[in-house]
């Protein structure tokens, strides 16, 4: 994995002024509200320059095309979701993990319809926002294996178990956010304890990854 989701979207180079980034950053705030709430193909360039109030050649010009807009406002909200989760090195391993599930539900609380973007997605298949969204998955299991285990790369069994909680937490995230009906804080403790259940599924398969202390069961 790369150290960034970032799939090289054209960008605008000699227009790299401040004005220019800040009104293209506009713009993908604007389109992870049109492409949460509307499908990717019942949206056509003509509806989206009248939502967001511009002309559609500005969108061309810093998009390229609807594709290149659309696949911009993903890995911008792949990168914030990334640097949220990712944060506290500093911290000891245990605290990382909880840090790291927090960051992920403070986001998801925060940004629905830019998660929503990140999770549903908003083409049917389309095998480059599929790769964009497993980039960003790839690099969370690696920061929760590097906390539960001292390595951001593990074996095949406890990568799989934890790419298999993972998806249950994007699911369980979606409801959450739709629902509401547990708190935060409930909701982290939650996930942490289902994370805890599958590192014990993983220890009783293959010893040499021992759950951590804290995923142990008190009695």
């Amino acid at each position: 994995m790369t150290n960034s989701p970032q799939r090289g979207v054209d960008r605008p180079g000699a227009r790299g002024t401040d004005r220019s980034l800040a009104r293209r950053a506009e713009l993908i705030v604007i389109g992870r509200k049109l492409f949460a709430d509307t499908s990717y193909d019942a949206l056509s360039m003509d509806d989206i320059a009248k939502q967001a109030h511009v002309a559609k050649g500005l969108i061309y010009y810093y998009f390229r095309s609807k594709r290149g807009y659309y696949l911009a406002i993903v890995e911008d909200s792949v990168a914030e979701l990334v640097s949220r989760a990712a944060g506290g090195l500093e911290l000891p391993p245990e605290e990382r993990v909880h840090r790291t599930i927090d960051g992920y539900l403070r986001y998801a609380e925060h940004n629905q319809a830019a998660y929503r973007t990140i999770i549903s997605g908003g083409v049917g298949f389309d095998a480059e926002v599929h790769a964009i969204r497993d980039g960003v998955r790839e690099a969370i299991v690696e920061t929760i294996a590097e906390g539960a285990y001292g390595r951001r790369k593990v074996g095949p069994l406890p990568r799989t178990a934890l790419l298999g909680w993972l998806c249950s937490v994007e699911g369980a995230t979606l409801d959450w956010i739709d629902h509401r009906g547990l708190s935060r804080d409930l909701m982290r403790e939650l996930l942490v304890k289902m994370l805890g259940g599958t590192m014990r599924a993983v220890e009783e398969l293959d010893v040499s990854y021992p759950a951590p202390q804290a995923a142990r069961r008190t009695t």
